[in-house]
């Protein structure tokens, strides 16, 4: 039941986002901006002092670079390994710590561990306590084009967020680093510098759409789940982009169309310029060539 009303209550929001004047749907907070039906001043003020637990287990994605994926992932990684994942029902099942109203994230104490949470944050915007007592993180990037992509289609059918004229409308703010949660090289940079850290993973949406069941097995070691074949190959069947695609009607009611539109590697093609191509080709080259996380993501492979 909570699952439904919960479904209910963001229909409710996107029709009334849908009515809303396009400046009434960005909330500028410290210099970035986030959706403001979605996103409160009073909860992004209150994020800095949420205590992190040990055992928390943190999703951290840019937007549009696999979260949604990686959040089914890890739910039946602990439903699996013990008790099933049953989020209590007084808080949203919306992995986003911003997105929680103000009540519900002082809420967060009183959850059974392990927490499963999740954000959008660049890491220098996540609280400092999961840092302090090293509480692991699962950290989720894309190629920098396909990002720009899938974003971009985001906005365009999301309600809650700003619709752009055209493609090229969009691609002027995202190299910018104008669109909700930042820019993207600014995550990638400071993630950079994280990637020795012992209870930072980093993965690429790309090798998970590669070997997605050797990506789930990586991922419940980091986090100290012992599955077994069986168990990873299970999950790897219920977690292709196909099936939770067909099942997302069940799980996020009509947004689910919204949030898996085609996941494919390469859309970037359909959409980019020889000049946004070379473009986004020289802020790699600025900021990621010859970085650990630079080779992670294939650039050559992917990208060129």
């Amino acid at each position: 039941m909570a699952g439904k009303a919960v479904q209910r209550e963001m229909e409710e929001m996107l029709q009334r986002a849908k009515n809303a004047k396009p400046e009434d749907l960005v909330l500028t907070y410290k210099g970035v901006k986030y959706p403001s039906f979605l996103c409160r001043v009073e909860t992004l003020n209150e994020i800095p002092f949420l205590e992190a637990r040990q055992d928390d287990l943190l999703l951290v994605a840019y937007p549009k670079c696999g979260f949604n994926w990686m959040i089914n992932v890890m739910k039946k990684i602990i439903s699996i390994d013990g008790e099933a994942f049953k989020p209590d029902e007084d808080i949203p099942r919306i992995g986003l710590i911003e997105f929680l109203k103000p009540d519900k994230l002082q809420m967060l104490d009183k959850i059974r561990s392990p927490r499963l949470l999740g954000t959008h944050f660049h890491p220098n915007n996540i609280p400092k306590s999961f840092f302090d007592i090293k509480t692991k993180m699962l950290v989720v990037f894309r190629n920098p084009k396909d990002t720009a992509v899938s974003y971009y289609h985001f906005c365009q059918n999301n309600p809650v967020l700003v619709t752009y004229e055209s493609w090229d409308a969009f691609f002027s703010e995202f190299i910018r680093g104008d669109v909700p949660w930042g820019c993207y090289f600014d995550h990638a940079v400071e993630w950079n510098k994280r990637m020795d850290d012992e209870n930072v993973l980093i993965v690429t949406y790309e090798d998970l759409k590669e070997n997605l069941q050797n990506g789930i097995e990586k991922i419940s070691k980091f986090f100290n789940y012992t599955l077994t074949e069986e168990q990873i190959q299970s999950i790897t069947e219920a977690c292709t982009f196909k099936t939770m695609k067909e099942e997302s009607i069940n799980t996020h009611g009509q947004f689910g169309q919204v949030i898996f539109r085609k996941g494919d590697v390469g859309d970037w093609k359909n959409l980019f310029t020889e000049e946004q191509s070379k473009e986004v080709d020289a802020k790699f080259e600025q900021y990621l060539a010859g970085t650990k996380l630079g080779a992670m993501l294939k650039y050559n492979l992917y990208c060129k």
